[in-house]
């Protein structure tokens, strides 16, 4: 037995799964779904019947939550697909760097520095202006499969 001590390197988190299994006959329309690797909402949903080798398949239309973009995907209705957690939080703004980053404030009084601006433009502005103004603002966080991004602003009055 060596008597010299190992270093681990932990890349891992607790263990919590990104994403869950759910049969793909049960997603419904506003429900979300892993297509491609993204966590996606869908905006379609369509059956086929039973064919010669009878499975059933769903149509999935669907839009990336943080890109945007329309993804699709056909499954076997009896199979299971990966359905991303999504979680929402709300943040105060406290700042906006120079760099692009946000500074915001947890519910537990802690800072949360390491999210940019939304690249939508018009959410953008909004912050920004509203920013400028100095009024109080809240952010939506939406959060999935490791990613984070800006959703929706409200204004909660003047400061």
């Amino acid at each position: 037995m060596s008597d010299e001590e190992h270093q681990f390197e932990s890349k891992a988190d607790a263990g919590a799964s990104k994403t869950y299994p759910q049969q793909a006959g049960t997603i419904r329309k506003n429900g979300y779904i892993v297509i491609k690797a993204r966590p996606c909402k869908v905006v379609e949903v369509s059956t086929s019947k039973t064919g010669k080798h009878g499975h059933a398949k769903c149509h999935f239309v669907a839009i990336d939550i943080f890109t945007s973009k329309k993804l699709e995907d056909i499954v076997p209705s009896s199979h299971n697909c990966d359905v991303p957690h999504v979680n929402r939080t709300d943040y105060q703004l406290i700042d906006i760097s120079e760099d692009g980053f946000v500074s915001l404030l947890t519910d537990n009084g802690n800072t949360k520095d390491d999210l940019r601006l939304p690249t939508d433009e018009a959410l953008l502005t909004q912050i920004k202006d509203g920013f400028a103004e100095g009024k109080d603002l809240v952010v939506s966080v939406m959060s999935a499969m490791g990613e984070e991004q800006i959703c929706a602003l409200k204004d909660i009055g003047p400061k």
